[in-house]
């Protein structure tokens, strides 16, 4: 079988997508240090409702539907506003968003889809106007974390929901 490595393989008929394997099974050491690391963004100095903003976003760029899934409903269950969910994908033309929300949605994408002449001076200093160094230091942590579990979800074609027993997020009353 010839695929291009720069097409997806294309195929006559959509078919609903088969999980490929278990990564977490498969190399569990480092899924629970990627698990840890997450554990620890939620007690850094980025506050859980920009960090679930975040996760959606970058889930949304890398299309990784197990993960907006989750984000989704993570967000949901902690109070953050419907509307506010379905306006993250236009973030830069909504009302919704107060400047420091719109700062880390610009490093979140600039960061998940890096430039060819790396971070713009001009962005830095934006997002640094209104996070301090610390705070800056974590959320860079908070989209390098996303990305990663967003590769593997892609990689292996995770399937949105199928945690959502196991991590609470049936709570959310979405199907």
């Amino acid at each position: 079988m010839n695929i291009s490595i720069s097409e997806p393989a294309k195929t006559s008929q959509a078919k609903a997508p088969v999980p490929r394997l278990n990564y977490a099974a498969q190399s569990p050491e480092l899924f629970k240090k990627l698990a840890d690391l997450s554990a620890a963004i939620r007690n850094g100095a980025i506050e859980a409702s920009l960090v679930h903003l975040v996760e959606i976003r970058a889930s949304q760029l890398n299309g990784c539907s197990f993960c907006l899934d989750m984000h989704v409903k993570e967000a949901k269950i902690h109070g953050e506003r419907e509307l506010r969910l379905y306006h993250v994908a236009t973030w830069h033309e909504s009302p919704l968003f107060e400047p420091r929300e719109r700062a880390a949605l610009a490093w979140t994408e600039t960061l998940t889809r890096l430039p060819e002449g790396g971070v713009p001076d001009e962005l830095y200093e934006y997002v640094r106007s209104q996070f301090s160094e610390k705070e800056l230091a974590d959320l860079t942590f908070v989209v390098m974390a996303i990305n990663a579990w967003n590769r593997a979800g892609v990689a292996f074609r995770s399937m949105p929901g199928s945690a959502d027993k196991l991590y609470g997020l049936d709570k959310a009353g979405l199907i």
